[in-house]
């Protein structure tokens, strides 16, 4: 099977020596994404649900250049800075995956690009 770079500039670019995403076959496999504003390429709040409001718009805006969308998302990792800010992620998380929610890992880690609160990759399926 091929590999294929999605980019799309709805998202912000990589900040570093990575694709936004790579589909291999019907699967898309995401970068992580931060609360980056595709357009200034800055953390434009440092409120954590604004912040998880943002990383999952970058999130939608890479799996749909991948020809995938939220509805077939399987698979989330996020990544908090503070597992305190749990219960914050979720209520804004629900908001994109109320009905059928994909399966999901989430691990407090000591420190993100950028010093942001919160940062997700995705695993979708294209049909």
């Amino acid at each position: 099977m091929e590999r294929t770079i999605v980019s799309t500039e709805s998202a912000p670019k990589a900040i570093g020596p990575y694709s936004q995403a790579n589909t291999v076959g019907n699967m898309v496999f995401t970068s992580g994404q931060i609360p980056l504003d595709p357009q200034t390429m800055e953390i434009p709040t440092q409120d954590v649900q604004e912040q998880t409001k943002l990383v999952l718009e970058n999130l939608k805006a890479v799996v749909e250049a991948a020809g995938s969308s939220m509805d077939n998302v399987i698979k989330v990792t996020v990544f908090i800075k503070n597992m305190d800010d749990f219960g914050k992620i979720n209520e804004v998380y629900g908001e994109y995956f109320a009905d059928n929610p994909p399966a999901r890992s989430c691990v407090e880690v000591a420190r993100l690009p950028k010093d942001v609160q919160v940062e997700m990759e995705a695993i979708a399926l294209i049909k």
